[in-house]
């Protein structure tokens, strides 16, 4: 094992659960025993919300400028520890280094954005009648949770910690069981950065920690991000319990290429959306739709999926369930009539043998009907269906229960206004494969990849993790008795 057992992070020191019941942490890269992970009990959580709600009252009441100090340099010791955050996430979520260094590097930006905050909460004054104002202020929630995935173990609790805890709540994290130990070195650099005991606290577990989150009188508010099955039932129960929920699940997003794309482009990106981070993203292309004769781009799509090689420019997936499930999904495709033009499945790295690898898959003449066409894939595999006008591509796009993203490739104009306005996503693409809006602008999908109002980061985030207090004052006596009275 090379690493010591995963500990709690709560009010600023590694403890110990209170179940002696543990997971292992298994490296997708090779199969090495990395660490264990506690399952925690409820009561651990209790532990963890008594620390936070006892350091809320001194963190919230410091001013924000004098909060945000906290992450200048967290955001300067994310920089400094670069390489050693990247090699963490690899190791233990199977991504290739250049993938975790991008990671890292989100997690600078969404940091950074968090540095801006006092720029943003200044609130509003209005002198509404002689000798009478009327202010708004956002004030903090309280306690509030992030549950988080394994396939960003630093990039997703950094949509969440920064924003939040800058904005002056105390958080509770809950990271994917799969991948704790990138979350452990994070609490480690924001306490070096000054962030107070009790401000941030890691709390490991599966779903009896979830749904105690969800249940827990002291929390205030739940962000998760995950697939639509479990994002669902974390907003069913977390808004039973009358807290804010935001719940982010799955996609399916699909890619519309038409007869115009620029091939070695329009190849290169629809390729790389659909093997980045191994495909396990809920911005992966995982459907196109090829709109009249775009047979020579396809062609070029499986020379640039052809050069994508596991164990070097391509990762691992999480687990060999995964690899299992992902090799299940093309080859029911090809038995209801698809041709797998490249195939991952079956797919062994030299010296890496225990590792879990499906090499880049390229799949044509889908069906709008097949499961490779209508469900979440999470591995780097496209399906591509075929269609006459771009109306028939809108109608497959639309008919999608998800909403996270969708792209054009096209060097019309006015048919890429007319894709934009008509595709029913969050988040737009126009030659662009993964359309992630970079900060200020916020990260967040439609349908059935979000629940919940508002978006995870940027601007939006603010109104999640904050309440609004109006007040009004009036302190001329001389002004008598008004409708303000």
């Amino acid at each position: 094992m090379k690493y010591q057992p995963v500990q709690n992070f709560i009010n600023g020191a590694f403890v110990n659960a209170s179940s002696q019941k543990t997971a292992d942490i298994i490296s997708p890269i090779d199969g090495t025993l990395l660490s264990t992970v506690p399952m925690s009990a409820s009561t651990d959580l209790d532990v963890a919300v008594a620390a936070a709600k006892k350091a809320f009252t001194a963190w919230s009441k410091t001013p924000i400028k004098e909060r945000v100090q906290v992450f200048f340099r967290y955001k300067y010791l994310l920089e400094k520890h670069l390489k050693e955050l990247a090699e963490l996430c690899s190791e233990e979520n199977g991504k290739t280094y250049s993938e975790s260094v991008a990671e890292i590097e989100k997690s600078i930006e969404l940091t950074e954005f968090a540095c801006s905050l006092p720029q943003l909460v200044t609130g509003e004054v209005l002198e509404v009648s002689r000798g009478v104002e009327c202010r708004t202020e956002h004030v903090a929630l309280g306690v509030v949770a992030s549950i988080v995935p394994f396939n960003f173990p630093s990039m997703v609790p950094n949509w969440t910690l920064p924003n939040a805890i800058a904005l002056g709540n105390c958080m509770i994290l809950k990271p994917s069981e799969k991948v704790p130990l990138s979350s452990g070195r994070l609490a480690e650099l924001l306490k070096e950065a000054g962030l107070p005991d009790g401000v941030f606290n890691v709390v490991h577990g599966d779903v009896e920690i979830v749904n105690a989150i969800c249940d827990h009188p002291g929390i205030e508010a739940v962000s998760f991000v995950g697939s639509t099955k479990v994002a669902k039932l974390v907003y069913q129960r977390a808004t039973s319990n009358y807290k804010r929920c935001l719940a982010l699940g799955g996609a399916k997003n699909h890619l519309m290429v038409l007869p115009d794309a620029i091939p070695g482009m329009t190849a290169q990106n629809v390729a790389a959306s659909m093997s980045g981070c191994a495909g396990q993203r809920c911005m992966a292309a995982s459907a196109m739709i090829g709109v009249g004769n775009i047979d020579g781009i396809i062609d070029k799509i499986c020379e640039e999926a052809r050069k994508i090689i596991p164990g070097e420019n391509l990762g691992a997936v999480i687990n060999k369930a995964s690899q299992e499930r992902i090799e299940q999904y093309i080859t029911e495709a090809e038995q209801q009539g698809a041709t797998i033009l490249v195939d991952g499945r079956n797919t062994k790295v030299n010296g890496k043998e225990k590792g879990s690898y499906v090499g880049p898959t390229v799949i044509d003449h889908v069906t709008p009907q097949m499961s490779v066409a209508k469900e979440e894939i999470f591995g780097p595999v496209i399906s591509i269906m075929r269609t006459n006008t771009v109306d028939e591509a809108l109608a497959i796009e639309n008919a999608n229960p998800y909403g996270n993203a969708a792209s054009v490739f096209t060097q019309n104009g006015a048919m890429a206004r007319y894709i934009i306005e008509r595709a029913s996503a969050g988040m737009i693409g126009v030659n662009v494969g993964v359309p992630v809006p970079r900060e200020p602008f916020s990260f967040g999908g439609w349908n059935e990849s979000k629940f919940g109002v508002g978006d995870i980061t940027g601007k939006s985030s603010i109104e999640f993790w904050t309440k609004l207090k109006k007040s009004t004052t009036k302190w001329n006596a001389e002004a008598g008795v008004n409708w303000m009275s």
